[in-house]
């Protein structure tokens, strides 16, 4: 059986009776980028502290490539490498330098062949003997995934890492953490840019007001959308296309935009019979443009059901 690379079961943390994270459950499989996904408060910085033992847990366990964070600690944790909130270096010194100083402080001997490996696949060859304080956020940021990776772990967690980035920066971040993968390490990494985590991630989970409320693909959150999503046609006539489709009992939720153009959600044999009565009617279709879910619109889908059932469960009581 093949281990995985993080396994939390029923993580919970509790603060003076008021519940932070609540009963939390995922695992990480080897190789992967998982997402964790929620607005700021929402508990993933707690998580991922619970995690690395950074704060004590109130109830669950913790798993690392195989490794009980209790019963094995010194096991679990040299398999952790992690940023939890900004990096921080000696900024007078060059990065290799910062590098070499961690190597020296590391409990096992980290080689002159590891430092150079990690500054390479980190992509800061050309930087790394130039002081630090004269890197950029991006620099810095790549810099700390370096130190990270020295130990060799198989697990890499980052606690919001595109923080302050630039577009260019993120982008360029999100294509180092594929890299990283590549060399066979998972990445578990938080955020609050649904964007950047549907580029980023293989895998995600919302986190919301301390409970794990979705876990998915993002592959499967594409998947989910394609049998049934919101179309656009620009037609000659957009106020009798919408009459004609709504006669006809097809689709559902049709919706004016401008100029000639309306929404509505079809299904795939759905988007062919609206064409033909269109057409059949004299009507004529410049164009139908499919419009697939964003992770953004599955959030928002999501946070607000858990909400609407909070609000019923507090109605029932």
């Amino acid at each position: 059986m093949v281990e995985k690379a993080l396994e939390v079961q029923s993580l919970t943390k509790t603060i003076r009776d008021k519940v932070i994270v609540d009963d939390v459950s995922f695992s990480v499989e080897k190789g992967e980028i998982f997402g964790l996904l929620g607005p700021n408060g929402a508990g993933k910085t707690t998580i991922i502290r619970m995690i690395v033992s950074l704060i004590g847990r109130t109830k669950g366990t913790v798993s690392v490539n195989g490794y009980n964070l209790d019963s094995q600690f010194k096991e679990s944790m040299s398999e952790i490498g992690a940023i939890v909130e900004n990096p921080e270096f000696y900024k007078y010194l060059s990065g290799y330098k910062n590098l070499k100083h961690y190597a020296n402080m590391a409990k096992t001997k980290i080689s002159e062949e590891r430092i150079q490996e990690v500054v390479r696949l980190a992509g800061i060859e050309q930087a790394i003997h130039q002081k630090v304080k004269t890197y950029s956020l991006g620099m810095r940021q790549r810099l700390g995934v370096a130190q990270a990776l020295l130990h060799s772990p198989s697990l890499l967690i980052l606690d919001e890492p595109t923080n302050g980035l630039d577009p260019q920066g993120i982008r360029e971040f999100r294509d180092y953490l594929r890299s990283v993968t590549k060399e066979g390490i998972s990445v578990l990494v938080s955020s609050h840019l649904l964007s950047e985590m549907e580029l980023m991630c293989d895998r995600f989970a919302i986190i919301e007001k301390g409970k794990l409320i979705h876990i998915s693909h993002i592959k499967q959150l594409h998947d989910e959308n394609q049998d049934v999503q919101t179309v656009i046609f620009e037609v000659s006539d957009h106020e009798e296309a919408i009459r004609l489709l709504s006669e006809n009992n097809i689709g559902e939720g049709p919706e004016r935009l401008e100029k000639d153009q309306f929404s509505i959600i079809l299904d795939r044999e759905g988007i062919a019979a609206a064409n033909q009565v269109l057409v059949k009617n004299d009507i004529r279709v410049y164009s139908i443009t499919p419009v697939s879910a964003s992770l953004e619109d599955r959030f928002l889908e999501l946070t607000s059901k858990e909400k609407q059932e909070v609000k019923t469960r507090v109605l029932a009581n």
